[in-house]
């Protein structure tokens, strides 16, 4: 797999395949995930829909350096499933992805060469389904603030023009941001200024804001 620096290509959404042989039907789940709870969140989701299904085969790979990734084969013999998953979400050179197959025996064994084949053609199935999208690579930070700050929180953000990710009101503020990664270093360092009210150079010389946090969640 070919290392991926500022952009890679991701799933927009989720997508879903078929593919069918001597009785067996294979049905593969496609999602774009970020973090190993997601992609265990996605695993128990179609293991729920299908609890009566024999098998529940997947395949991920998370993260951009290639490095971090799974190919299960749920009681299948082993390299059947799993590893012809995994093939084609380098194939089509995604990241950030997690297919999951489901197979429904229908009798007939299929042997090694047709399990492989058919965990393959569902997964391609349901990838050449999908709406792949170039993204640029982003780091995800969470701000938690006191709500005497909130004023400083949302005009910072919307100055340095960050995206926002989540927000979430609590007992205390929770926004979170992403920023490209290769700007996410100095805008990080620019953030913590405006809602501190300090210069640039004081921001180094803090391991602590009064009334804020700013934390890195993720890359995605």
């Amino acid at each position: 797999m070919s290392d991926i620096k500022d952009r890679y290509r991701a799933l927009a959404g989720p997508s879903t395949g078929e593919f069918r042989d001597r009785g067996s039907k294979f049905l593969a789940y496609a999602f774009p995930v970020y973090s190993e709870e997601e992609w265990q969140a996605r695993l128990e989701e179609v293991r729920k829909e299908h609890s009566k299904a024999r098998h529940h085969c997947y395949a991920y790979r998370l993260g951009l350096d290639g490095n971090n990734f799974r190919a299960n084969d749920d009681g299948e013999p082993g390299g059947t499933a799993g590893r012809p998953i995994l093939g084609q979400i380098d194939s089509f050179e995604l990241a950030n992805v997690i297919v999951i197959v489901v197979r429904y025996f229908g009798g007939t064994l299929l042997g090694t060469s047709g399990l492989i084949n058919a965990y393959k053609e569902s997964t391609a199935d349901a990838l050449s389904k999908a709406e792949i999208v170039e993204r640029t690579v982003e780091e995800v930070y969470r701000v938690t603030f006191d709500y005497a700050l909130m004023g400083n929180v949302m005009n910072s953000i919307k100055n340095l023009r960050l995206e926002m990710a989540r927000q979430d009101f609590g007992d205390t503020g929770v926004v979170e941001v992403a920023i490209r990664q290769s700007e996410a270093a100095e805008k990080v360092r620019s953030l913590k200024a405006a809602i501190a009210g300090v210069y640039l150079e004081e921001v180094d010389e803090k391991e602590a804001f009064e009334g804020f946090e700013v934390d890195y969640l993720y890359t995605r």
